[in-house]
């Protein structure tokens, strides 16, 4: 939740209007390199399907990463020889980076890409992208770990993606199934502010696409997928996982310090159904106290084990002001983040001053405790002493919540309660142009350093 008054930079989501024939609505990008055995059959069954059974129009993008072998010449052919075929030719390689490329460029409002294999079964390909036309979410992937998905993959390619999914869980918090998979899905207004935030042009896209988009609280939908593995796939595992695991670093190290704009993609308030009025009940207060329970009771946790080390090498009060003081600063910092939802480095040091003010009040309840137990008796035991700061510290907490709520982190969205339109660019219904056609390939020579 954020704390300040911007009304954020994404519409409110709307269900894309039937438009004109000859209009797409969806763009399907098939990044390739050196795919000249299979292009030809996946573009030619793709665009059976999608006139099969597509009710939009759509067009096929075939983004070619450098390719040196007869990729180039396919593409042009089948470029020419069908209407709703496209042919992006890039001079340097990376999936990330194609599909920035072309998305960024595309006048599609659905985007989505798939692998050439075609190893996910096509019949996905609607519900993957109907939630997006609906409006009902912003990005949509297939997942081949859901219960209700078929797969058929060897052992060591099963292994490594679920091992590579509990890393996203347990490192970045990841709640999505399977960031691998070649199926994913995009609103067009959400991709122009969220790629601009990615900075991996490889594999690690659409990890790092999707944990920036999940942290943002964009709604990813998922789809089960019937998948069949291609045993002349030509990805480097080791050196893909590699890649993905430096990439996992970078990210999480970014999302702690808070260094990402996320709030760009922030949606009007009024948007989220959490915004409604309830009769009775302070908004976001359920969700704060949740959050600043598992905070407190963590940051408990961290109290008495410093003040049990300190303990060791000194006084009772010195030991409780040391450990509060330090334990105070990390629950800043978490209830920061976790509970009110404030990114950026932005107040930082004004809500560490404010958090201070509230650790004092704190110190005082705690000090105040143990100087009364101290008054009551010469020589209490240390389980007694623990005893007492805990009671003592449960009524510091009810305080410490109210002043954060109140003081250190008043969400002043709420508070200012100010209607705010939604960008009328997207009010009225979506008016497309006419699809761009290539009767010879565009060349894109990207001279982004990384």
């Amino acid at each position: 939740m954020r704390t300040d008054s911007s009304p954020g930079t994404l519409p409110a989501r709307e269900h894309l209007p039937a438009t004109a024939a000859g209009t797409p609505v969806l763009d399907v990008v098939v990044p390739v390199y050196n795919e000249e055995k299979d292009l030809r059959r996946c573009v030619l069954r793709l665009r059976e399907h999608l006139a099969r059974t597509f009710p939009y129009a759509f067009r096929v993008t075939i983004a070619d990463n450098a390719s040196t072998d007869g990729t180039p010449l396919i593409a042009a052919e089948l470029a020419a020889r069908y209407p709703d075929v496209t042919n992006f030719r890039l001079e340097r390689k990376g999936r990330g980076r194609a599909l920035r490329t072309v998305w960024s460029a595309s006048d599609a409002p659905v985007l989505a890409y798939m692998d050439v294999d075609l190893s996910t079964d096509l019949n996905a390909l609607l519900p993957l992208v109907a939630p997006l036309i609906s409006g009902h979410s912003d990005l949509a992937i297939g997942s081949r770990l859901s219960r209700t998905s078929r797969v058929v993959r060897g052992p060591k390619r099963e292994f490594i993606s679920r091992a590579y999914n509990l890393i996203l869980r347990g490192s970045l918090q990841a709640r999505f199934s399977d960031a691998q998979c070649g199926f994913k899905a995009i609103r067009r207004e959400v991709a122009q502010v969220l790629l601009p935030l990615v900075e991996d042009t490889g594999w690690f896209f659409d990890t790092e696409m999707l944990v920036l988009a999940e942290r943002a609280g964009l709604r990813i939908h998922e789809v089960p997928v019937d998948w069949v593995d291609d045993p002349d796939s030509t990805v480097h595992i080791v050196r893909t996982a590699t890649d993905d695991l430096k990439g996992v670093w970078r990210v999480g190290r970014a999302l702690t310090t808070g260094s990402l704009p996320l709030d760009r993609l922030a949606r009007p308030f009024g948007d989220d159904p959490r915004d409604r009025e309830i009769t009775d009940v302070p908004k976001g207060l359920a969700r704060q106290l949740v959050g600043f329970c598992v905070v407190g009771g963590l940051s408990t946790l961290f109290y008495l084990l410093l003040y049990s080390l300190f303990r060791q090498s000194g006084g009772s009060q010195a030991a409780n002001a040391l450990a509060l003081l330090l334990s105070a600063l990390a629950n800043t910092a978490a209830n920061r983040r976790l509970t009110f939802g404030v990114r950026g480095r932005g107040g930082a040091v004004r809500h560490q001053a404010q958090g201070l003010v509230v650790f004092a009040i704190g110190l005082a309840l705690t000090s105040g405790s143990l100087a009364a137990l101290n008054v009551a008796t010469t020589s209490p035991a240390h389980t007694t002493e623990i005893a007492v700061l805990v009671v003592a510290n449960l009524a510091a907490t009810v305080l410490r919540f109210l002043l954060f709520r109140a003081w250190v982190f008043p969400d002043r969205r709420y508070a200012a309660r100010v209607p705010v339109p939604t960008d009328p660019a997207y009010a009225e219904p979506v008016t497309l142009s006419e699809p761009a056609t290539f009767s010879e390939p565009t060349t894109i020579s990207t001279g982004d350093p990384r």
